[in-house]
This record gives structure tokens, sequence and C-alpha cells, in this order.
């Protein structure tokens, strides 16, 4: 019990830091391709050759990060139960 309330403090601090990245970059490179937009390819000679659009971003190369996801959910909630 003693060490939850120690931990408590950074906890919250980590969190707020989380927020505030939320808020001023919504969007985070996207973890299949890297934030390029598109995926490597290795041809036979061993040379990088660019290859398809990536199928998760859809070749933008971002994503929304999950924070800002739940703080829009929890806008767009709000925002329909006060109409």
């Amino acid at each position: 019990m003693a060490s939850l309330l120690h931990a408590m403090p950074g906890l919250i601090f980590i969190a707020l830091c989380y927020a505030c990245l939320c808020a001023v970059s919504p969007l985070g490179n996207c973890r299949k391709c890297k934030g390029w937009g598109f995926r490597m390819r290795q041809t036979r000679n061993g040379r990088l050759k660019r290859g398809r659009d990536c199928r998760r971003c859809d070749g933008y190369g971002k994503r929304v990060r999950i924070g800002r996801r739940l703080y829009n959910a929890t806008v767009r909630l709000h925002r329909e139960g006060t109409r």
C-alpha cells in the first residue's frame, strides 16, 4: 500500500505528460511503415525499393494517438448528449 502511494505522483506526472503530447501532437508515426507511408521491399540483389502504400495508414504515414482518440470520443459523446 505504501509503495503505491509513493508511485502515484510519478504515474500522475506521466499521464499529464502524455495528455500534453496528445494535445500538442495528436498524430504519431504509423507503427507498420514507421512513418514512411509505404513498405520498403528488398530486391534480389539486396537493394531497397519502394513497395506499395501502407494499408494501415493508407499511405499517409501517420495515425491518431490512443489518448487523442479517447479525447475525441468523450468530446463527441458530450456534444451528442447535450443537444
